[in-house]
């Protein structure tokens, strides 16, 4: 009989888990907390490391149909607009790394993964109704060692479901990890997240862009890309300041005038793609950054027989566009080790989280890191904008992120 995995959430994560866990074998029963599913917010890019899994998931041609294939990454400076330094994408990064670097639309991507769960599997999705909290029989001390036991979760609408693992993918605010890891309040960076989505054919030809550029300023960075085949344009301007009161029930309204303030200084160039917000009918919503600090070990991403993954296991700033990326490889891990019959299910997520947590911390350290050379002042920007100018490409790659961690080695 085939087991059941219970899962947390319905988002980008939670729909990756739900096709994994179905491609492993396991009958699958995911809760979302919303009456429909949607993602909020709007571009996210794909590096080769995260096409591949899409890719050996037979979605590739799902996301030829809704993505943008940019050609190049280039950096450039946000007070003088100089270009500091290119890094080639498009067909080089398919002969690098046998797939190419994508930037899709948060929603584009969530409905591709949702069209795959049910084109391709038989999971049962139950929407408007959440997992509440959860008891673990294998953690008690009534278990009997080498015996099957489940966990037990209870929803919002007070039912009792039996399930043989349970994965949270719940986000940020997973409550899933915190039962199982205890009360730990999401990180306030002090950086704000200025987000707009607007249509390329809306803008003139020159604010028009095939490419992904990334402008670095003192305290503040924006990166611009195309996404939906290429028919919109995303733009993030992050600045430094501070977050609302109440993380979780602030209204993403942004202040025109704030946004102005932040720029003041910075080249022409900028502004003008800035300002093509407003003249193409779009405006700006605003979102607070708030992150944890890197996964410490295998424990704080599964333990018995309950695992985390994506948000709710390892949030991370977005200064090295792998947020979304981390939970879809999360997810092909998670395939790999539930397909592991000969192992009991508390080792196999065991084996999940050990294959999992060091590249997240990697990860997760990388971004944060990146975030304080992307707003440098003084000396550092000069030595940042000095590197970038003499070693381009050798700087702007990265191997061992694009490579992947191996879990979707099959689609090469």
């Amino acid at each position: 009989m085939k087991k059941q995995v219970l899962i947390a959430g319905g988002g980008i994560g939670g729909m990756a888990a739900a096709l994994a866990a179905s491609r492993a074998g396991w009958d699958v029963r995911m809760y979302e907390r919303v009456a429909a599913f949607s993602e909020v917010g709007a571009g996210v890019q794909l590096g080769p490391n995260v096409v591949r899994c899409l890719q050996a998931w037979g979605l590739q041609k799902a996301l030829q149909q809704v993505a943008a294939f940019p050609d190049k990454l280039q950096v450039r400076s946000a007070l003088s607009g100089q270009v500091l330094g290119t890094l080639a994408l498009g067909r080089t990064a398919v002969q690098r790394y046998g797939a190419a670097y994508a930037t899709i639309h948060r929603a584009d991507l969530h409905a591709l993964l949702h069209e795959g769960v049910q084109r391709y599997t038989d999971a049962q999705l139950h929407q408007g109704l959440a997992i509440e909290s959860f008891a673990d029989a294998s953690t008690t001390a009534q278990s009997v060692p080498g015996a099957e036991t489940v966990v037990t979760v209870c929803t919002s609408q007070g039912k009792e479901i039996e399930g043989d693992a349970l994965i949270g993918a719940d986000g940020l605010w997973s409550r899933t990890r915190t039962q199982l890891l205890g009360y730990q309040s999401p990180r306030v960076t002090g950086h704000l997240a200025y987000r707009a989505l607007l249509p390329q054919s809306a803008l003139p030809p020159s604010l028009r862009t095939r490419q992904v550029t990334a402008w670095l300023g003192p305290r503040l960075h924006m990166v611009q890309y195309p996404v939906r085949r290429g028919e919109l344009q995303n733009l993030v301007l992050i600045v430094q300041g501070p977050a609302p009161a109440n993380l979780e029930t602030w209204d993403h309204d942004a202040n025109a005038r704030d946004l102005e303030y932040a720029l003041h200084g910075t080249s022409t160039a900028l502004q003008h793609a800035v300002h093509s917000v407003e003249a193409a009918g779009s405006g700006w919503r605003l979102w607070p950054l708030c992150d944890r600090p890197p996964v410490r070990s295998p424990d704080d991403m599964a333990q018995g027989l309950v695992a985390l993954l994506g948000d709710a296991a390892h949030p991370m700033r977005p200064y090295l566009a792998q947020g979304a990326g981390m939970a879809i490889e999360d997810a092909a891990q998670l395939e790999r080790a539930l397909s592991m019959h000969d192992l009991d299910v508390p080792l196999r997520l065991r084996r999940y989280a050990v294959n999992r947590w060091q590249r997240n911390a990697r990860v997760q350290a990388r971004s944060t890191r990146n975030g304080r050379i992307f707003h440098a002042i003084g000396p550092v920007r000069w030595a940042r904008d000095l590197s970038l100018k003499l070693l381009g490409e050798r700087v702007l790659d990265v191997p061992w992120l694009y490579r992947g961690d191996g879990s979707s080695a099959s689609s090469l």
